[in-house]
């Protein structure tokens, strides 16, 4: 995906699927995967970086909820280019992809403390649930699912 260059939008050189090159800078945002599971997102193709100016700047990974609908696990802008639509393209464009792919509906996940719900919901999510652990070690504010139809 090649961005336009007009006044109004931000310009972006590509977005793509991340690579075993991408190593480094993955890990230096996703503090979540483990390492052990990077080579596998590589090869399923579970995952995207958004490239500026030839530099990586953004992600998005994500699986297979009940092996059959996608769910963006993380999405992740660098410090200095957040609040500029990078998150809202590389949204957009898994969103493409998926629906190229056949899939009739995307989910994704917030905590209810984080300021993200407010992005999914502008980018057109509707909140379809929640999830409360409460079992120590793993506890943690509500996780907030929320679902997008992406049929055309």
């Amino acid at each position: 995906m090649q961005a336009s260059k007009t006044n109004s939008e931000q310009t972006f050189d590509k977005i793509r699927y991340m690579q075993m090159s991408d190593k480094s800078f993955w890990f230096s945002l996703d503090k979540h995967l483990p390492e052990k599971e990077y080579e596998n997102k590589v090869r399923s193709r579970q995952g995207y970086v958004l490239i500026k100016e030839g530099q990586p700047i953004g992600l998005l990974r994500f699986n297979l909820f009940w092996d059959q609908i996608p769910f963006c696990t993380m999405l992740f802008i660098a410090p200095g280019f957040r609040g500029q639509s990078y998150g809202r393209k590389l949204l957009e464009y898994w969103e493409n992809d998926m629906r190229t792919q056949g899939f009739g509906m995307v989910l994704t996940s917030t905590q209810v403390d984080e300021a993200a719900q407010h992005f999914y919901r502008k980018s057109g999510y509707r909140d379809c649930g929640g999830l409360l652990i409460d079992t120590p070690g793993y506890a943690q504010p509500m996780e907030l699912f929320l679902s997008k139809d992406i049929l055309i």
